[in-house]
């Protein structure tokens, strides 16, 4: 095969070697350490310790094949079908989002906040079902229900419910278009819809713009709150007083998101700033 690689050492300076022109070196290193789990079936923790050799050719065949993968700019979780998100494996296509670490952000504040709620929680634009399942698994006293209107979605956030043993009912409904009656009550609502302006696509990644799903991200400069407009409009006749929203939101918009929350009646808003310090998580509660 012309390539020698025999331990985890091997791996390392071949990825690292082979993607140099392609991504960064912190992002080279994180890629490797998906790539040597996946393949090898060791934890990041044991890749520090584990050097002798171990590597066999058909695994060899496997890392040279996603390495190629890698170079055309398909994302590493589209390549592998799966992901993790809070301890989940969250299983993808390309009809779902990749959960992002600010995601994780947002689902730890809702489990933190509410541990020991027994009511029902709705995820609006629930996609792979990444949001739903880790809120389920972590606020068991809960019912949780997803909404989409992606059919090839919400297969894959059933399979992802069922890998993960969450209990959650998943529901096709349009967020802009809900069907009247189609959701129960509800005391916690959570989104993160399409919230990046079209003006802002020339800021995303080569590999965002190509592989994932455009319905899922981007929303037109001239309404770019949408989304958020009509599920506030919806939480109107769902939410149960003191009913809690969250919403994960773009950073430039924090100001006129406070504003359209306002105006749908909450009250102790707070915007929640995300691991880089940008303004990601907004959060209020309706007493009537």
């Amino acid at each position: 095969m012309g390539i020698k690689i025999q331990t985890i050492k091997d791996i390392r300076f071949y990825l690292t070697t082979e993607l140099a022109g392609s991504y960064p070196e912190e992002e080279i290193r994180s890629l490797s350490n998906i790539i040597i789990g996946s393949v090898l079936g060791v934890t990041k923790m044991h890749q520090l310790f584990l050097t002798e050799p171990s590597v066999n050719l058909n695994q060899v065949s496997e890392i040279i094949s996603l390495c190629r993968e890698l170079k055309t700019g398909k994302p590493i979780q589209y390549i592998l079908g799966e992901t993790v998100f809070y301890d989940c494996i969250i299983k993808l296509n390309s009809s779902t989002l990749i959960p992002r670490p600010e995601t994780e952000e947002l689902v730890d504040l809702i489990i933190r906040e509410n541990r020991g709620y027994t009511g029902n929680i709705i995820d609006f634009g629930t996609g792979s079902g990444c949001i739903a399942i880790a809120i389920a698994l972590n606020i068991k006293s809960s019912s949780v229900t997803g909404t989409d209107i992606s059919d090839e979605a919400l297969l894959k956030a059933e399979e992802n419910a069922k890998l993960n043993n969450a209990s959650i009912t998943f529901i096709k409904d349009d967020i802009l278009n809900p069907v009247s009656g189609l959701l129960g009550k509800a005391g916690l609502i959570v989104s993160n819809p399409p919230y990046v302006r079209d003006s802002e696509k020339q800021l995303m990644h080569r590999n965002v713009l190509e592989y994932e799903p455009h319905s899922a991200l981007f929303v037109a400069d001239s309404n770019p709150l949408i989304y958020y407009n009509a599920i506030l409009r919806k939480a109107a006749g769902i939410l149960c007083p003191p009913g809690k929203i969250y919403f994960e939101i773009n950073e430039a918009l924090g100001e006129s998101m406070v504003n359209l929350v306002e105006s749908y009646g909450f009250r102790g808003i707070e915007i929640v700033e995300d691991m880089n310090g940008k303004e990601r998580i907004i959060k209020g509660i309706r007493y009537a």
